[in-house]
This record gives structure tokens, C-alpha cells and sequence, in this order.
């Protein structure tokens, strides 16, 4: 590592770069093809040798993130589309959807080291890890990452809200990750029971969208944050550096912006789908489709790093959207409907308030009894594992347009 960038590697001739990725990317599809039942079925009419450029990887067919839960319950648990056997791998996480994920052997497999690296994470540095270490690959992602850069990790988890300022007041932690809006929960606690945070420094974020309003709030508070864009199914695609300027494309994926519904690349500017090809020898993903949004951003990074860079998470390409870190998908909004056959068309909004996220559920029902609002509003934490406020209305008033989810938040 030098004192300003991770490794050579994020400084490499962007040419250079593309001519390495493509030169490795035909061995990675012979290697999925070969020892992946899933992929030879999925890639049956690609010639490995063929793909050695962008215009060749853009004939490869593209693999749906949202269809994996139903090509994994046909051939449990990875959809054969890993390359060793589950008994071979060292964890087995699982996302809603269900969506299963291995994790391989080997130091900082999901990559993040490079990401909190360039938010200046080092060697010394307490990292207040507030991602779920329950089931969901989250918290092991960073908590690999920062011990592969030498930081010592409080394994906190999410919630226990006292208990974690009773730690961090103990242990003075410099850094924090987890969701955008957890640190401010935090520190806002803290200060209402008397014990100011004052021992983080940075803080890396994920799972839902930092806004501007926020980040200033921390930096007023003295805390740089900054964003990476990481999957359970890929690690860490991008991240932000110093210059918060886009974010930059990781070294071991090849990231494309594509037409939503085609998979046709699009130019510079224009907002796509992220479709993210990784190199990793154990779940090999090529063409992973994510559902995001983003755009390629022309340019190298003020801070030096020279890999192409997106405009980050600019929303989903279908309804589904995060929540407090948390996808929430059309088809839990439709399963809280058929489990009370008094309502009619439902429209879950998703906002903001005092800088956390909300829910609010409005259903058509021909009477607006509390008793069931409260009933629809335990289905909806039941089934979204998420709480929100419910609003019944009469009949017909809701538009007739076919959204069931209504993202309402800004990214301005």
C-alpha cells in the first residue's frame, strides 16, 4: 500500500486496465462453463475465447439478480452457479428473497479493504462495524475488509441501541460503518442521555442512500463519511475516495451502464442499469443484472485513481427499493394485501423524516377502522421486517397506474 492509494493497481494506464480485465475475463467464463452447471446451462451459446472486449461482453445474455431465488430453489442452494460444492465454502448467508450466497476461503474475499482504504481507514483504527452479522453477508464484508487493513473490529451488529453507546463511550471506536442512517441515531441518543460521541473520526456507509443533507450534519459533527455500493451475490463494486467525486469502480469487477429491459450499453451520462461482472474464482458472476440505477461518469477521480467512475445509486431500475438498508420489493406490498381481504389497491410510499426513511402504507378499504390499520401495520413489519405507518382511504382514490412502491425521497 503507498500513503495515498491501496495498491498500483488504482493507478494503472486506464487502456492497460482494460486490456488486463479482458485478457483474464475469457479463463473466468471458461472456469464458470466448466465447473458450474448453472453457468454452462446460462452461457450455453458463448465462446469464452470470444469475450475480450466490451462490445463482445455485451452479447453475453444477462443474468437477472431478482431471478436467482427462483433458479436457486430449483438446484439448492446456489442455482449451480458456484464452483465448489457448499460443503466447500467457509460461510453460507441468506438474503431475502431467499437469495443464498457463499463465502470462500481466503483473506477479504468481498474485496472491501480497497474502499475503506481510500476513506482513511489504517492500521490502529477501532471500526464500530453496525451492519447485521445475522445470516446476511453485510457485516462480514467490512469486518474482513478492516481487519485485512490491521483495524481492530467492534462486532456490533444493528440495534441494542444503549448498549452500543455504553461500548463506544467505553472504547472510543475512530471509525464506523453500517447504514447512512444508524450513525445519527447514535450520536443523537447519545447526547439525549449526556455522553457526546466524540471518538469517531470516519465512517464508511452502504445499504441505503447518504444524503447531502446528512453528510454535512456528520461533518459539522467531525466525521468524514463515505459511500461504498456493495451486493451480497458480487462484494464491493464502488466506493468513494477523498475527492467525493462519483464513486470508483473497484479492481476486481468490470461494471457496465445498460438500458433497463435490453442489457444494451448505454454512453456516458445516460442512467442505466449496473450490470457488474466479478472475478472471483469461487461465485463467479458475469453480467450480474443488480436492479440499480447509475450512470458512467467521464473522467478520471481528482484523488489520482484512474478506474472508471458512476454517479452512484441513483434508485432502482423496477420498484423495488431500500429502506434503512432493507429491500422491500412490490410482491411483500401485494403479500400484506392478500392477507386482509378488506383492502383494495395498496401504495407503499417510501420517505423522509428527520433524516431516516419511512413508510407509510396506503390501502383502500370501504371503512377506515383503526383497529384495522393497526392489524395491516403488524402484517406489513411481519412480512417487510420493517416498521411503517398505515393509511386506510375509500375506495378508488388511489391512482390507477400500476405502482405499487412510490419512492418519494430525493437524491439531490
Amino acid at each position: 500500500m503507498t500513503s495515498a492509494h491501496f495498491d498500483q493497481l488504482e493507478t494503472r494506464d486506464p487502456e492497460q486496465r482494460e486490456i488486463a480485465l479482458f485478457n483474464l475475463l475469457p479463463s473466468l467464463i471458461q472456469r464458470a462453463k466448466d465447473l458450474s452447471p448453472g453457468w454452462a446451462r446460462h452461457l450455453a451459446d458463448v465462446e469464452p475465447a470470444s469475450i475480450t472486449s466490451r462490445e463482445a461482453l455485451a452479447t453475453v445474455p444477462i443474468l437477472r439478480k431478482s431471478s436467482l431465488p427462483e433458479l436457486q430453489a430449483a438446484q439448492l442452494p446456489f442455482g449451480g452457479f458456484a464452483t465448489a460444492a457448499p460443503s466447500e465454502m467457509a460461510r453460507i448467508y441468506m438474503s431475502p428473497g431467499p437469495i443464498f450466497e457463499p463465502e470462500g476461503f481466503g483473506a477479504d474475499w468481498w474485496r472491501s479493504a480497497r474502499a475503506l482504504f481510500a476513506a482513511g481507514f489504517r492500521k490502529g483504527d477501532i471500526v464500530h462495524n453496525t451492519f447485521s452479522y445475522h445470516l446476511t453477508p453485510g457485516a462480514w464484508i467490512m469486518d474482513a475488509g478492516a481487519r485485512a487493513l490491521g483495524c481492530t473490529v467492534i462486532a456490533a451488529g444493528p440495534g441494542n441501541t444503549e448498549q452500543q453507546i455504553e461500548a463506544i463511550t467505553r472504547l472510543k471506536p475512530t471509525a464506523y460503518v453500517g447504514v447512512p442512517d444508524y450513525l445519527k441515531i447514535l450520536l443523537d441518543k447519545a447526547r439525549e442521555a449526556g455522553r457526546e460521541i466524540k471518538s469517531f473520526q470516519k465512517a464508511v456507509v452502504s445499504g441505503g442512500a447518504l444524503f447531502p443533507s446528512l453528510r454535512q450534519e456528520y461533518k459539522e459533527r467531525g466525521i468524514s463519511v463515505f459511500q461504498t455500493y456493495a451486493t451480497a451475490d458480487v462484494g464491493v463494486i464502488a466506493y468513494e475516495s477523498s475527492a467525493l467525486d462519483g464513486m470508483i469502480v473497484e479492481e476486481g469487477v468490470i461494471v457496465e451502464i445498460v438500458q433497463p429491459g435490453t442489457g444494451d450499453p448505454l454512453p456516458p451520462g445516460e442512467v442505466g442499469e449496473v450490470v457488474v461482472t466479478c472475478f472471483n474464482r469461487d461465485y463467479p458472476m458475469i453480467r450480474l443484472a443488480t436492479g440499480d440505477l447509475s450512470a458512467v461518469m467521464e473522467g478520471i477521480s481528482p484523488c489520482g485513481r484512474t478506474n472508471m467512475r458512476i454517479k452512484g445509486w441513483l434508485g432502482r431500475a423496477d420498484q423495488t427499493t431500500k429502506v434503512k438498508g432493507m429491500f422491500v420489493h412490490p410482491s411483500q406490498v401485494v403479500a400484506v394485501a392478500k392477507r386482509h381481504p378488506e383492502l383494495g389497491r395498496v401504495r407503499l410510499v417510501v420517505g423522509r423524516s428527520g433524516e431516516q426513511d419511512t413508510m407509510t402504507l396506503k390501502a383502500e378499504a370501504e371503512t377506515q377502522d383503526p383497529a384495522l390499520a393497526s392489524r395491516v401495520a403488524e402484517t406489513l413489519q411481519d412480512v417487510t421486517k420493517l416498521r411503517g405507518v398505515v393509511e386506510l382511504t375509500p375506495p378508488g382514490s388511489l391512482p390507477n397506474d400500476g405502482k405499487i412502491i412510490a419512492d418519494e425521497r430525493t437524491y439531490d
